[in-house]
């Protein structure tokens, strides 16, 4: 158990959702466990603009102390780059200055943050007060087309790595693309799973397209992981969820599925409003492009996306709608496939009531409690499986360095 006081955190909080939201047993139950997130997005917030997440950061869902009163101890910092960076060229330089903020907000606080580049080290480094930070790539755009470059970031701490993200790359198709590029993954894609393998990184599902996601999982010779994907059964039409066929693939090969918290991933009403967001946005880049190339004036962006939140006003979702995709992945897969990839500070606030940032997993828990988990059963929801399959993806390496 944490060495730090619990009530000293929640009493340094000035506002906002606190562990206690899930009630005394849950919050010390969170306390207990190894609670590991795979999915948190705060480090190109913080590229965008600084803010110091040793101390209290109202303005996100990630710092140090909510996450220690959430009983956070392994959270997966997700370099982020978009398919516009991929274009313009920049993606490379947007990787390594997110990897550089990590660095520094760890070297920063060594009394509240630690690196974490093996699950080995877990045991040994959680507690006292201290969130392990954990990273992987979303978006393969900063390997600017070669598989080869993995290595260097993974030489950096990256320890899973999604082909793509909102559009088509070099490497796979995405789950928000109508129009396929390469029917799945391209050759490039095939061989960087290859090397990932290779390293000992895992190899994230999430966004890429069914065909893309189905020839990882078949070409990969560790388990797979979805870091942030849920479960398309509860959300028809949406493809950025997976399928119930696609979601056995990951768990009969040793993987887990990472259910976000996000609204749109979950509710089946906000789902459809993000996957044609998505594809908006996709024909909105398509014309800029051609206007570019014709010398015309560019439309304006920020009216094209206000106009949209005109039209597709935000839908209120409750912590029932994540505890149902968990009890359909549990129902589908088992308990030892199902894990939590939040997507904290990726998804605009636009998060469940009761579930609004890093000090909230006691309600998760508590939800859980409530359906019937046993202790186990949660503690391997939480964080449990996650690691399992992070040390079988580490132990088929076969090139680590």
């Amino acid at each position: 158990m944490r060495t730090v006081a619990l009530s000293a955190l929640l009493a340094a909080m000035l506002a906002g959702p606190t562990a206690a939201a899930g009630g005394d047993e849950a919050a010390a139950l969170a306390q207990r466990l190894t609670i590991v997130d795979t999915h948190i997005d705060a480090p190109s917030r913080l590229q965008r603009r600084w803010a110091d997440l040793g101390t209290l950061a109202p303005d996100r869902e990630f710092d140090h102390p909510r996450a220690v009163a959430g009983g956070l101890d392994v959270a997966f910092m997700s370099i982020y780059t978009s398919a516009a960076q991929d274009a313009a060229g920049e993606a490379w330089q947007s990787a390594h200055a997110q990897i550089d903020a990590v660095e520094a907000l760890a070297a920063r606080h060594p009394d509240r943050f630690a690196l974490l580049r093996a699950p080995g080290q877990v045991a040994a480094q959680r507690g006292q007060g201290r969130v392990l930070l954990a990273m992987g790539m979303e978006n393969a755009a900063p390997l600017e087309g070669d598989p080869a470059a993995i290595a260097g970031f993974f030489d950096r701490g990256v320890r899973y790595l999604i082909l793509a993200h909102g559009a088509n790359n070099a490497f796979a198709d995405s789950s928000y693309e109508a129009a396929p590029r390469w029917q799945g993954l391209s050759p490039a894609g095939r061989a960087a799973i290859a090397e990932m393998n290779r390293l000992g990184m895992m190899v994230d599902v999430s966004h890429l397209s069914d065909a893309a996601t189905r020839q990882a999982v078949a070409l990969s010779r560790a388990p797979v992981i979805a870091g942030h994907s849920a479960f398309r059964q509860l959300t028809p039409g949406f493809a950025r969820n997976l399928d119930d066929d696609l979601a056995r693939a990951i768990a009969d090969r040793g993987g887990v599925v990472q259910i976000p918290f996000g609204t749109s991933f979950i509710d089946p009403r906000a789902a459809a409003d993000l996957q044609a967001l998505y594809r908006a946005r996709n024909a909105f880049d398509a014309r800029a492009a051609a206007r570019a190339a014709a010398g015309e004036p560019p439309e304006d962006r920020a009216a094209f996306e206000a106009q949209w939140r005109r039209e597709h006003p935000r839908v209120v979702a409750s912590l029932d709608a994540l505890l149902d995709q968990i009890d359909h992945g549990v129902r589908l897969l088992g308990a030892a496939h199902v894990g939590i990839g939040s997507d904290f500070d990726g998804v605009g606030g636009y998060l469940p009531v009761g579930l609004e940032d890093v000090s909230t997993y006691p309600a998760v828990i508590a939800g859980l409690q409530r359906r019937g988990y046993s202790e186990a059963d949660i503690g391997a929801i939480m964080g449990g499986n996650l690691l399992r399959v992070w040390a079988e993806v580490e132990a088929a390496a076969d090139g680590r360095r």
